[in-house]
């Protein structure tokens, strides 16, 4: 989790000496003024937020709405009042999506660090990608009982990936927002609630503006990285719908010296497993979502520094709101049903993606020579926490980082040679037949003990029958 969760990170307060500041940071908001650097991404303002065209501004903390437009042209300044205004009137859910699709597709616009902007997806592109998902089909059909689960195969830009993948974020994110959201509104004393009711409305209009504002970074910077819809372990795409982003997979396998056909082919493959999964393993997405909303149920948000705040507040002073912003107060707390939620998922999320390395690998193995180096990349890739891990920790202090990958991919590589394709996707047919967390722990012992209890049960259903029909016959004769 981030020192500044949820995009209540603030800027310290203004120098005294107002130009000479001025000439430190000509932006006003270094890095941080809506940009992806530093530890506030949204602007050098009393409220957080990434007004168009803000700056430092004069006036310090005795006069906060001068700190905010002292130094904005009249042009921006009806903008900043417009975005306000939308921010304060906002009365929907814990996030404003629509703030979050919106800065998502000014960061998708602005291009990624290395200067690489985005750009629409060509015929020749969208026919690679095509035929990259069609010809890994057409090699898991041998590694896996699964059938194909991707009824169409697309090529998205950047932009586009933000467009699909939002329903799924949402999905993701409300139940965290909602328990934080909340949590402003409780720390009242009930006779207090009534009379604060305009302050308590703007302040969850506020959470949702700041929620939508982070979210719309992350998810921005993420789209300039993904390969695919399938990246984070989980189906943030439609279903049935194999995605590839081009830009995205030249630039994956730029300094890896393998040929782009083969980067390319070797994603599909892992793109096409992953729908193969999702769509045949109907409980499965469930599952995974579930986790993550459990993990909401159990947040225990830190009130106490809310709690003072609010009882000193002074509606003269507004800058008491921001300094109870600044210091944390939504910091989620861990609890024993976030730690197992947790437990639940980092083990989901192991065991899909190291059956998907596994299978991967075995269909690619003898067909491409680059395997085993791609193989490693992209282990190295998700163990480490690549951006999907990060954007996860830094939203909502979820960590979608899959630890014990290398156990699960051998753990379904011995139930491969144990039981064979059919007998090891069984296993996903009901949650209860899966690994536990600590069967990764020793993987030759579980297809070992598995074994062992079915041939056990074999021998006593047999053993069973035989004395049923003895029992019979004893009846015919005695008769």
């Amino acid at each position: 989790m981030s020192d500044t969760p949820f995009g209540f990170g603030l800027p310290p307060e203004e120098p005294e000496d107002g130009d000479e500041g001025k000439k430190k940071d000509p932006a006003g908001g270094g890095q941080g003024s809506g940009g992806q650097g530093g530890g506030n991404p949204f602007g050098a303002n009393p409220f957080g937020f990434g007004i168009p065209g803000m700056g430092g501004g004069q006036g310090g903390a005795d006069n906060p709405f001068a700190a905010m437009f002292g130094s904005m042209n009249p042009t921006d300044l009806g903008a900043a009042f417009q975005q306000l205004g939308q921010m304060l009137s906002y009365e929907g859910g814990p996030v404003n999506w629509d703030m979050a699709k919106q800065i998502a597709r000014q960061v998708v616009a602005q291009g990624t660090a290395n200067g690489v902007k985005d750009a629409s997806v060509g015929p020749a592109e969208k026919s690679a990608v095509e035929e990259a998902v069609r010809l890994a089909d057409l090699w898991l059909d041998q590694a896996t009982s699964l059938p194909s689960g991707a009824n169409t195969a697309v090529a998205w830009s950047r932009a586009e990936w933000v467009e699909a993948t939002l329903p799924a974020w949402k999905e993701l994110v409300d139940p965290v927002a909602e328990r934080v959201g909340t949590a402003m509104g409780d720390v009242l004393p009930q006779e207090m609630q009534a009379m604060a009711g305009p302050l308590i409305g703007m302040m969850r209009s506020m959470g949702g503006a700041m929620f939508g504002q982070q979210i719309g970074q992350a998810i921005g910077a993420l789209a300039g990285e993904v390969v695919g819809s399938t990246d984070v372990g989980l189906p943030l795409g439609p279903a049935g719908r194999a995605a590839l982003l081009p830009l995205n997979v030249e630039s994956f396998g730029k300094d890896l010296s393998v040929p782009s056909d083969e980067v390319r082919l070797y994603l599909a493959l892992r793109e096409a497993a992953h729908q193969r999964l999702f769509a045949h393993v109907p409980w499965l997405r469930a599952h995974l979502f579930g986790a993550v909303e459990s993990y909401a149920r159990g947040i225990k948000v830190d009130t106490s520094k809310l709690e003072e705040a609010v009882s000193q507040l002074d509606p003269t002073h507004p800058e008491q709101l921001q300094e109870a912003l600044q210091s944390g107060m939504f910091q989620p707390q861990d609890t024993p049903e976030q730690k197992a939620a947790l437990a639940r998922l980092e083990t989901a999320l192991a065991l899909v993606e190291g059956w998907v390395d596994a299978v991967v690998h075995e269909a690619a193995k003898t067909r491409l020579t680059s395997a085993d180096a791609l193989r490693e990349t992209l282990r190295r890739r998700r163990a480490t926490g690549g951006p999907a891990e990060q954007t996860f920790a830094t939203l909502i202090g979820l960590e979608l980082r899959p630890r014990r990958l290398r156990d699960a991919s051998r753990l379904w590589a011995s139930l491969t040679d144990a039981r064979g394709v059919d007998g090891r996707d069984g296993l996903w047919e009901h949650p209860d037949m899966l690994p536990t967390a600590t069967d990764l722990d020793d993987p030759d012992g579980f297809v070992h003990r598995e074994q062992l209890d079915f041939s056990e049960l074999d021998k006593m259903l047999g053993e069973a029958a035989e004395g049923r029909s003895g029992d019979e016959g004893k009846d015919d004769t005695e008769k």
